[in-house]
């Protein structure tokens, strides 16, 4: 069946929504916008002005895009590779980087592989962006937040001036996932299309940090001072088994007041979830006041929110001196200290110390710590548990999202006969995930690209 309405017939110009303002919907606009006169183009968003997150996450340095191989950039789609391979193949990292040239942004490929504005700012970016947009003929209505349909399929808004209604022939939702919604990506549009039966999975937290579990040879600490504050024996015993309120997550008190923020430089994380996917890197991260996060604890989250999902709890190995065999290890570790305190010994002989060293009085025993052989494979090997992801909202980005399987291959969402105006999804309101890197915004941008081409494809244009 041929959706498409011929130009010809049309008296005024179509009407197309954009709803968001972030990279997806901005470019969605801007495909749309290429058709001249023939469509009207109006972008709203909830906030004040457009791009929040985006320039969020140019705070530190916009990493645009990725300049690895093809088939490791598509792999870090994980199980959405395939239906985000043919987005990126249209719009990938090259192509990103020739459209920022063509805005006067000139870009850069730094040490780690990530790409750059020259200036790392994004507002510039930003800025020549929606002077090119608006030039095109774009509109722009803020703080409209989107309320759905109404009867007549109308797109309803709340604004400042009360609710009102626009109509439009075709609607791409650009809206973001459920990851800070003080920027306005609040997933209150998971309803407003589930009342529809559009298909979605849940909105998780993705590239997010984790609250860790306390360690058991804390258990001895915790019965003091529940002895301290009057507290049975028995009513300890029962928290212990289970039977009464579980202990709370995070760190020592000792170790988070004077660690937590601090970096782990110049370590690695290896894990193997109970399906027998694996992960193995270097790299860096921080500790928190009740657990971990930072970018290689974000490489790693998908696996480890699944893990605690299936079984409660996820345990990864820290390896606190990547650089070093389990051999060194052990013949420093086993090397006569004479006087010297354990600290000072292990700060001589492999230079471990601060946070580093306090991570292995935080989470090995006693015994342990007194066993050069369980010392020296605590080093290398550190299991560090964790109980739950952060919130949502604290969250980089999220998984889950509109589903692939309920749209076409041009992101159109698959509603019933006379649901209304055809509705297109880009972004992160789609259903995958990637790790940080530039892999977010590349897909961002390729999926406001298709979706805006989608419409143009359903007009005939």
């Amino acid at each position: 069946m041929n959706h498409s309405t011929p130009l010809a017939n049309q008296i005024h110009p179509l009407r197309v929504a954009v709803i968001g303002g972030g990279p997806a919907g901005l470019m969605a606009a801007e495909v749309l916008a290429s058709a001249g006169p023939a469509l009207s183009v109006q972008v709203y968003d909830a906030m004040p002005s457009v791009g929040r997150k985006f320039l969020l996450a140019g705070k530190g340095g916009l990493n645009l895009t990725h300049s690895e191989a093809p088939d490791a950039f598509m792999s870090r789609y994980g199980e959405r590779s395939a239906q985000m391979q043919p987005l990126i193949a249209a719009f990938g990292p090259s192509e990103l980087r020739a459209w920022a040239g063509a805005l006067g942004v000139e870009t850069f490929i730094g040490s780690s592989g990530r790409v750059f504005p020259k200036d790392m700012k994004a507002a510039p970016l930003l800025r020549a962006w929606l002077h090119r947009l608006r030039n095109a003929g774009v509109q722009f209505s803020m703080r409209h937040r989107w309320l759905g349909w109404a009867d007549d399929g109308a797109l309803k808004f709340s604004t400042p001036a009360g609710e009102v209604q626009a109509q439009a022939d075709a609607v791409v939702l650009a809206l973001g996932g459920g990851s800070w919604a003080r920027l306005g990506s609040d997933g209150a549009w998971v309803p407003l299309l589930a009342a529809r039966g559009v298909a979605f999975a849940p909105l998780q937290p993705s590239n997010c940090g984790f609250d860790v579990a306390p360690r058991p040879a804390s258990e001895a600490r915790q019965a003091a001072d529940a002895a301290e504050q009057g507290e049975t024996r028995r009513e300890f015993l029962k928290e212990l088994i289970g039977q009464g309120k579980p202990p709370q997550a995070g760190w020592t008190e000792h170790f988070a007041s004077r660690f937590a923020g601090q970096p782990f430089k110049s370590v690695a994380i290896h894990f193997t979830d109970s399906q027998g996917r694996t992960f193995s890197r270097k790299g860096e991260f921080v500790a928190t006041a009740t657990g971990v996060e930072g970018s290689l604890i974000y490489a790693v989250s998908s696996l480890l929110r699944d893990e605690i999902a299936a079984h409660g709890s996820a345990t990864f190995l820290l390896d606190l001196l990547p650089d070093k065999s389990p051999e060194q290890v052990l013949v420093e570790v086993r090397h006569p200290r004479g006087s010297r305190s354990l600290s000072s010994h292990l700060k001589s002989r492999l230079n471990l110390d601060g946070i580093k060293a306090a991570m292995l009085y935080e989470l090995l025993d006693k015994e342990a710590i007194a066993d050069p052989v369980q010392l020296a494979a605590g080093i290398k090997a550190l299991p560090v548990r964790v109980l739950a992801a952060r919130p949502i909202d604290e969250a980089i980005s999220s998984a889950g999202g509109v589903m692939f399987e309920g749209m076409d291959a041009q992101l159109r969402v698959k509603m019933p006969e006379g649901a209304g105006q055809p509705v297109f999804c880009a972004g992160e309101m789609l259903d995958w995930e990637a790790p940080t890197g530039g892999y977010l915004l590349t897909a961002c941008f390729a999926s406001g690209r298709a979706a805006g081409q989608g419409v143009l494809s359903h007009f005939g244009l």
